[in-house]
This record gives structure tokens, C-alpha cells and sequence, in this order.
């Protein structure tokens, strides 16, 4: 296995991680050259990719992958990837067998709180989600033309080590906002490495769910942080009159319970299948404030 990231950050070095012992040679790439020593020390050979045309030293290095991981975010202007391989990938990538492509959740859009799967029929809401609808078909499109095996990977919010409840709560900056039935998944990122790298060794093609077993309100979230931690939790703030940012605001416009049984068909089992399992392991292993 020949393995390329785009988009090594937080997933991505957690997907690197967990396909270390399978491949001859694993890549990342970033945005900032400050993070090269990141990247080498998750076991990537560090490139810098903005999105466009690759650069020769990238050029050379996809033209021998074999699997592919996308976790680019689209921008303002769409997928930067899609739009410099417009004419496809069979030239520029001939080894190709296998593309993963980190999507959301957030596709499914607003489901009053019903429970949703990967046949759900997408209807997003928010302008990033409906970016992100929009990379999956010109992915699906690239990847066809290629003949390869793409999996989706839909995500829920991710958390993991330094990016958490615990760690906003040691900075202050914990809040239960309350609204009535509001529920979100999750996703520790260690489950993002393992269930990826499933796929990737499977060669295993379709659209995957990879989200945690408990959607919960987000103030039982920051509750159980607080009684991990000893301390009293923030009060309760109706999410109504609350001061958020337009962004903040929009994720609570999706009311949705995900599904995971596609990932767990496909054979993987979850590390931390809910919130008091994955925030229980960060704060007795301390990793939470990393």
C-alpha cells in the first residue's frame, strides 16, 4: 500500500497512525510547512499542497499511490483537488485502487430528530454541508472514471486528545446551552483511524457512517465532563437568547440520531462507541489536555 493524504490534520494523522504497519509509504499533505515535523513524526513523508495543479515532487509521488485518503475541506470556490483533476485521475494517478473521502453527516441535513442512515435520501441546510454533498458526486464521478473504490466516510463531530469537553472546561469556556430535543453524535478520532483503515485494507467501496452508537444532547455531554473532572458544571443557558457566532448557531439548525450499522456490517468495532467512553479514556490516560 502506497498511501496519500490530503488533508493531514486531525483525522488525517489519526488515519496515518492507523495504517502505519500496512503500507511501503505514507504521505500527508499540509498547508503550512510548519507542521512537516507533525506530519513525519505521525510516519507521513510531509508535502505542501494549497490546492491546484500539484507540484512536481507530489505529482511524481501520487502518480505511484495506490490509496488515496481526501480530507480536504471544499472553500468558497469547491473542492480544491476536483477542480485541478477536472479531466480525471486515470493519468495522473494509474496505480490508484482505493479513495477515501472524509465527508459529514451534516448532508443529511435537518431530520427533527428521527434517525437517519446512509440510505436517507440528503437534503443539507447549511451552505458547508451542501459543499460537501456536492465534493462526495464529483468524487463518485473522479473515482468511477478511474476505475477505483471510493468509500464515503460521513463524520459526527469529531473529539479526541486536546480537542474536547474536558479541555474547554479547563479553559473556561464550558456551556450547557439548552434546546429542548436537540441531539448531536460524535466521533473520537481514533475511531476515524481504525474504521478508514478498515476500508482502506478492505479496498471496500459504498458510503459509511462513522459516528459513535450514542447521539446525546450536547449539555449531557459537558455534564459528564464536569463529573469526571470533580467540578461543579456551567449553568444552564437557553441556546434561544444565547451570544454564538452565525456558525455556532448553524449546527443546531440540524436535528438528527445517525446510524452506524453500515461500519459495523463491514466489520469494524468502535474503540469508544459513546461520550462516557471516549471522555473516560482521555481524562484517566490524560490525553485529554494534549
Amino acid at each position: 500500500m502506497r498511501l496519500m493524504i490530503l488533508g493531514a490534520g486531525f483525522s488525517g494523522l489519526a488515519i496515518a497512525r492507523a495504517l502505519a504497519a500496512d503500507c511501503d509509504f505514507a504521505g500527508g499533505t499540509t498547508r503550512s510547512k510548519t507542521r512537516f515535523a507533525e506530519l513525519a513524526n505521525a510516519g507521513l513523508a510531509p508535502y505542501f499542497y494549497a490546492g491546484g495543479v500539484p507540484e512536481a515532487e507530489l505529482a511524481s509521488e501520487l502518480s505511484q499511490t495506490t490509496h488515496l485518503v481526501m480530507s480536504i475541506s471544499p472553500d468558497a470556490g469547491g473542492d480544491p483537488f476536483l477542480a485541478a483533476f477536472s479531466g480525471g485521475l486515470a493519468s495522473a494517478m494509474p496505480q490508484l485502487e482505493w479513495i477515501g473521502y472524509l465527508s459529514t453527516v451534516g448532508v443529511y441535513g435537518d431530520h427533527g430528530g428521527a434517525w437517519v442512515d446512509e440510505q436517507t435520501i440528503c437534503r443539507p441546510v447549511s451552505r458547508r454541508s451542501i459543499a460537501r454533498l456536492e465534493a462526495e458526486q464529483g468524487w463518485s464521478k473522479l473515482a468511477s472514471d478511474a476505475g477505483a473504490a471510493l468509500a464515503v466516510i460521513r463524520l459526527s463531530g469529531i473529539y479526541g486528545p486536546g480537542r474536547n469537553a474536558l479541555k474547554t472546561l479547563d479553559a473556561g469556556k464550558g456551556r450547557r446551552l439548552i434546546k429542548p430535543d436537540q441531539v448531536f453524535n460524535r466521533i473520537h478520532v481514533e475511531d476515524i483511524g481504525g474504521a478508514t483503515a478498515l476500508l482502506a485494507r478492505d479496498r471496500r467501496a459504498g458510503t459509511f457512517n462513522v459516528t459513535d452508537d450514542k447521539p446525546a444532547p450536547p449539555q449531557d455531554v459537558v455534564a459528564h465532563a464536569a463529573l469526571l473532572m470533580g467540578i461543579e458544571p456551567p449553568p444552564e443557558t437557553d441556546f434561544e437568547t444565547a451570544e454564538l457566532t452565525p456558525m455556532a448557531r448553524s449546527f443546531y439548525g440540524e436535528n438528527k440520531r445517525v446510524s452506524n450499522k453500515a461500519i459495523k456490517a463491514a466489520g469494524y468495532q468502535f474503540l469508544y462507541p459513546d461520550y462516557a467512553a471516549g471522555l473516560g479514556a482521555l481524562w484517566r490516560d490524560g490525553r485529554w489536555a494534549r
